[in-house]
Protein backbone atom coordinates (compact mmCIF):
# COMPACT_ATOMS: atom_id res chain seq x y z
CA UNK A 1 0.00 0.00 0.00
CA UNK A 2 2.70 2.47 0.62
CA UNK A 3 4.71 1.71 -2.28
CA UNK A 4 1.68 3.24 -4.46
CA UNK A 5 1.74 6.69 -2.32
CA UNK A 6 3.66 9.20 -4.16
CA UNK A 7 6.56 10.90 -2.97
CA UNK A 8 5.02 14.04 -2.56
CA UNK A 9 2.20 12.65 -0.46
CA UNK A 10 4.67 10.57 1.39
CA UNK A 11 6.84 13.49 2.49
CA UNK A 12 3.78 15.82 3.53
CA UNK A 13 2.37 12.70 5.78
CA UNK A 14 5.72 12.21 7.33
CA UNK A 15 6.42 16.18 7.61
CA UNK A 16 3.14 15.88 9.89
CA UNK A 17 4.61 13.09 11.98
CA UNK A 18 7.80 15.46 12.79
CA UNK A 19 5.04 18.76 13.99
CA UNK A 20 2.70 16.49 15.60
CA UNK A 21 5.87 15.52 18.02
CA UNK A 22 7.06 19.31 18.80
CA UNK A 23 3.95 21.55 18.24
CA UNK A 24 2.70 22.93 21.72
CA UNK A 25 -0.56 21.53 22.71
CA UNK A 26 -2.23 24.80 24.24
CA UNK A 27 -5.46 23.05 25.29
CA UNK A 28 -3.49 20.42 27.28
CA UNK A 29 -1.38 23.85 28.70
CA UNK A 30 -4.00 26.15 29.92
CA UNK A 31 -5.99 22.93 31.24
CA UNK A 32 -3.09 22.27 33.39
CA UNK A 33 -2.19 26.24 34.07
CA UNK A 34 -5.63 26.38 34.98
CA UNK A 35 -5.90 23.62 37.95
CA UNK A 36 -2.18 25.12 38.63
CA UNK A 37 -3.41 28.59 38.93
CA UNK A 38 -6.73 27.41 40.77
CA UNK A 39 -5.24 25.28 43.43
CA UNK A 40 -2.96 28.05 44.33
CA UNK A 41 -5.29 30.86 44.59
CA UNK A 42 -7.68 28.24 45.84
CA UNK A 43 -10.44 29.58 43.66
CA UNK A 44 -13.96 27.91 43.14
CA UNK A 45 -13.90 25.41 40.58
CA UNK A 46 -16.86 27.11 38.02
CA UNK A 47 -19.69 24.61 36.84
CA UNK A 48 -18.69 22.67 33.63
CA UNK A 49 -21.05 24.43 30.92
CA UNK A 50 -23.00 21.54 29.23
CA UNK A 51 -21.75 21.41 25.51
CA UNK A 52 -24.16 21.71 22.66
CA UNK A 53 -24.79 18.56 21.18
CA UNK A 54 -23.89 18.57 17.74
CA UNK A 55 -25.89 17.21 14.73
CA UNK A 56 -25.91 13.57 14.88
CA UNK A 57 -26.75 13.19 11.20
CA UNK A 58 -23.38 14.99 10.29
CA UNK A 59 -21.82 12.37 12.56
CA UNK A 60 -23.57 9.38 10.91
CA UNK A 61 -22.41 10.34 7.18
CA UNK A 62 -18.92 8.49 6.88
CA UNK A 63 -16.17 10.75 4.15
CA UNK A 64 -14.26 7.74 2.34
CA UNK A 65 -11.30 10.30 2.44
CA UNK A 66 -10.92 10.88 5.92
CA UNK A 67 -11.51 7.16 6.54
CA UNK A 68 -8.05 6.89 3.76
CA UNK A 69 -6.60 9.34 5.62
CA UNK A 70 -6.62 8.06 9.18
CA UNK A 71 -5.73 4.97 8.36
CA UNK A 72 -2.78 6.15 6.87
CA UNK A 73 -2.06 8.33 9.92
CA UNK A 74 -2.34 5.62 12.20
CA UNK A 75 0.62 3.27 10.06
CA UNK A 76 3.07 6.35 10.03
CA UNK A 77 2.13 7.81 13.57
CA UNK A 78 2.56 5.32 16.39
CA UNK A 79 0.15 5.65 19.55
CA UNK A 80 2.88 7.22 21.51
CA UNK A 81 3.54 9.92 19.49
CA UNK A 82 -0.40 10.13 19.41
CA UNK A 83 -0.97 10.65 22.38
CA UNK A 84 1.59 12.96 23.60
CA UNK A 85 -0.88 16.15 23.72
CA UNK A 86 -0.81 16.23 27.21
CA UNK A 87 1.26 18.51 29.94
CA UNK A 88 2.66 16.00 32.46
CA UNK A 89 2.32 18.58 35.84
CA UNK A 90 2.40 14.95 38.57
CA UNK A 91 6.20 15.74 38.83
CA UNK A 92 7.82 16.06 42.42
CA UNK A 93 9.73 19.49 41.29
CA UNK A 94 6.37 20.93 40.25
CA UNK A 95 4.74 19.20 43.17
CA UNK A 96 7.02 21.35 45.70
CA UNK A 97 6.40 24.50 43.71
CA UNK A 98 2.89 24.53 43.79
CA UNK A 99 2.87 24.13 47.88
CA UNK A 100 5.15 26.74 48.39
CA UNK A 101 3.19 29.10 46.00
CA UNK A 102 0.12 27.57 47.60
CA UNK A 103 1.48 28.48 51.28
CA UNK A 104 2.73 31.81 50.30
CA UNK A 105 -1.15 32.75 48.84
CA UNK A 106 -2.00 33.53 52.80
CA UNK A 107 0.43 36.19 53.09
CA UNK A 108 0.49 38.18 49.28
CA UNK A 109 -3.80 37.88 49.65
CA UNK A 110 -3.85 41.26 51.52
CA UNK A 111 -1.54 42.94 49.25
CA UNK A 112 -3.39 42.03 45.88
CA UNK A 113 -6.73 43.56 47.80
CA UNK A 114 -4.81 46.60 48.54
CA UNK A 115 -3.61 46.80 45.59
CA UNK A 116 -0.12 47.06 46.31
CA UNK A 117 0.69 44.30 44.36
CA UNK A 118 -0.82 42.47 41.46
CA UNK A 119 -0.30 39.57 38.18
CA UNK A 120 2.12 41.93 35.42
CA UNK A 121 1.57 40.41 31.76
CA UNK A 122 4.67 38.11 31.74
CA UNK A 123 3.08 35.60 34.69
CA UNK A 124 4.77 37.11 37.34
CA UNK A 125 3.53 39.34 40.23
CA UNK A 126 4.41 42.72 40.33
CA UNK A 127 4.87 45.90 42.83
CA UNK A 128 1.83 48.16 41.83
CA UNK A 129 1.78 50.57 44.79
CA UNK A 130 4.33 50.68 47.51
CA UNK A 131 2.88 53.16 49.35
CA UNK A 132 -0.72 51.26 50.12
CA UNK A 133 1.81 49.08 51.92
CA UNK A 134 3.14 50.51 55.73
CA UNK A 135 6.74 51.12 55.87
CA UNK A 136 7.14 47.92 58.65
CA UNK A 137 5.63 45.93 56.39
CA UNK A 138 7.72 47.24 52.57
CA UNK A 139 10.63 44.83 53.08
CA UNK A 140 8.66 42.06 53.59
CA UNK A 141 6.27 42.52 50.65
CA UNK A 142 9.56 42.72 48.40
CA UNK A 143 11.03 39.65 49.39
CA UNK A 144 7.50 37.84 49.53
CA UNK A 145 7.03 39.35 45.63
CA UNK A 146 11.01 37.89 44.96
CA UNK A 147 10.22 34.75 46.27
CA UNK A 148 6.99 34.21 44.69
CA UNK A 149 8.26 35.24 41.45
CA UNK A 150 11.27 33.18 41.77
CA UNK A 151 9.04 30.18 41.84
CA UNK A 152 6.58 31.04 39.23
CA UNK A 153 9.87 31.20 37.06
CA UNK A 154 11.28 27.92 38.27
CA UNK A 155 7.77 26.55 37.85
CA UNK A 156 7.47 27.64 34.16
CA UNK A 157 10.70 26.09 33.20
CA UNK A 158 10.06 22.98 35.37
CA UNK A 159 6.20 22.01 33.06
CA UNK A 160 8.67 22.27 29.66
CA UNK A 161 11.51 20.32 31.27
CA UNK A 162 9.14 17.68 32.59
CA UNK A 163 7.56 17.52 29.23
CA UNK A 164 10.99 17.13 26.88
CA UNK A 165 10.03 20.40 25.74
CA UNK A 166 12.49 23.50 27.00
CA UNK A 167 11.77 25.06 24.46
CA UNK A 168 8.32 25.16 25.58
CA UNK A 169 8.81 27.83 28.22
CA UNK A 170 7.77 31.16 26.82
CA UNK A 171 4.34 29.14 25.24
CA UNK A 172 3.79 28.04 28.84
CA UNK A 173 4.46 31.06 30.51
CA UNK A 174 2.24 33.25 28.64
CA UNK A 175 -0.36 30.56 28.97
CA UNK A 176 0.13 30.89 32.43
CA UNK A 177 0.56 34.76 32.11
CA UNK A 178 -3.65 34.62 30.84
CA UNK A 179 -4.86 32.14 33.45
CA UNK A 180 -3.29 33.95 36.30
CA UNK A 181 -5.73 37.32 34.60
CA UNK A 182 -8.65 35.01 34.23
CA UNK A 183 -8.62 33.25 37.57
CA UNK A 184 -7.56 36.28 40.02
CA UNK A 185 -10.91 37.28 42.18
CA UNK A 186 -12.71 40.20 42.04
CA UNK A 187 -10.41 42.96 43.77
CA UNK A 188 -7.06 41.64 42.36
CA UNK A 189 -4.98 44.16 39.91
CA UNK A 190 -3.26 43.36 36.76
CA UNK A 191 -1.58 44.77 34.11
CA UNK A 192 -2.56 44.72 30.58
CA UNK A 193 -1.13 46.91 27.95
CA UNK A 194 1.28 48.84 29.65
CA UNK A 195 -1.15 49.91 32.22
CA UNK A 196 -3.23 48.38 35.52
CA UNK A 197 -6.27 47.39 36.17
CA UNK A 198 -8.82 46.13 38.84
CA UNK A 199 -10.65 42.86 38.16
Amino acid sequence: MLKNLSWPVLSLLLGACVTINIYFPAAAAEEAAREIVRDVLDAKQPQEQQKPKQDQSAIDRPNPALAVAGRLMEILVSQAHAAGADINIDTPAISRLRQSMSKRQRSLEPFYRSGAIGFDASGRVAIRDLKAVALKDRNRVKKLVADENRDRDALYREIARANGHPEWEADIRKTFSRIWIEEAPSGYWFKQGGSWKKK
